[in-house]
């Protein structure tokens, strides 16, 4: 079964982003196994690699926000200053440990100051492999009775290429061993570059995949290939630039922001040459909603989001990533 096939869907794909971080710290298993509980269609795991070639889940491959690194004095000396994808960040990195040493760590809310609660469970739990994940979603399919698929989200490919780390042979293996490679279960793979994704599918991965599209700027894989010659994101969906994407990718996946313009035709356009469309993230917090959607009560209290979000579902797309994968299932599924 795919989950990108070339048709719009009456009803959006709830997608659990990273699980269900709008109440447990996000990429934790309890995280995954409340979205699974409460309905999604699917989850979406980030992966990153370790010094030793252990793909883990984590949003960035730096982690002072999402672990406590920082509490463990014998990691103190690995703090230090990269460049990732041409930005200057400062952290712990997890090319720079082992996934034994990882394995030490514990996971923590990355928003505490507008997730309270999801940071009551800060501190309790291990950090997750991809093959634990796609074992909680093969777990989680049979336990209620229902095909529930992994969208797997790519990152820093071109970073980790040029220290040595490729990511997409690490992906192939955890994908075979894990018995997700070859289209039994509905997997859909996804990144802001396309050259991993050309990649994994010349090694034969039986997926979607899905380029992600950022409302500004250019992916670095195309900048580091052509310099400021390259495609930018907001190029990507013109129709010129879906012409160029239709037949290489299976579907796109749009910052909201996108959609929420005035005038927007991007889904329309997509699905005129067989793209599937997917958005990120609808989040109910005013922090995240487009200024006319907040409401009173602070950044963490629930604003109009209903409202931003019904905008979203008449554009016709086909999939949206959810924080709090109750509110999404209530709110999108037919």
């Amino acid at each position: 079964m795919s989950y990108a096939e070339s048709v719009p869907r009456k009803s959006p794909l709830v997608i659990g982003h990273r699980g269900a971080p709008g109440y447990r710290p996000e990429h934790s298993r309890s995280s995954y196994e409340l979205a699974l509980a409460m309905g999604v269609d699917a989850v979406e795991p980030d992966v990153v690699a370790t010094k030793d070639g252990v793909l883990i889940v984590r949003h960035e491959n730096e982690i002072s926000g999402t672990t406590d690194v920082a509490e463990h004095p014998e990691f103190a000396d690995r703090k230090t200053t990269k460049r990732v994808d041409g930005e200057a960040l400062t952290g712990w990195f997890t090319e720079d440990f082992t996934w034994e040493e990882l394995a030490t760590l514990r996971s923590r809310e990355r928003l505490p100051e507008v997730r309270a609660s999801s940071a009551s469970f800060s501190g309790s739990q291990a950090i997750l492999r991809l093959i634990d994940v796609l074992d909680i979603v093969r777990e989680g399919s049979a336990e209620y009775g229902r095909e529930i698929g992994v969208v797997l989200e790519i990152k820093h490919a071109t970073y980790f290429a040029s220290i040595g780390l490729e990511l997409a042979p690490l992906i192939e293996r955890d994908l075979r061993a894990a018995g997700w490679a070859t289209g039994e279960l509905p997997l859909i793979v996804e990144s802001f570059e396309s050259t991993v994704l050309a990649q994994l599918k010349d090694r034969g991965i039986a997926a979607s995949y899905v380029y992600l599209i950022e409302a500004a700027g250019r992916p670095f894989d195309l900048f580091v290939e052509h310099g400021a010659k390259a495609q930018t994101y907001p190029q990507a969906v013109t129709p010129d630039g879906l012409d160029h994407w239709a037949g290489v990718v299976d579907g796109i996946s749009v910052d909201k922001r996108m959609l929420l313009a005035t005038g927007s035709t991007i889904v329309a356009d997509a699905h005129a040459r067989g793209l599937t469309v997917f958005t990120w993230t609808c989040r109910p917090e005013n922090r995240f909603l487009a200024a006319e959607f907040r409401g009173a009560g602070g950044k963490g209290a629930y604003g109009d989001y209903e409202a931003e979000w019904g905008v979203i579902a008449r554009t016709g797309v086909d999939g949206v990533f959810v924080d709090h994968p109750d509110l999404g299932v209530g709110f999108f599924r037919d």
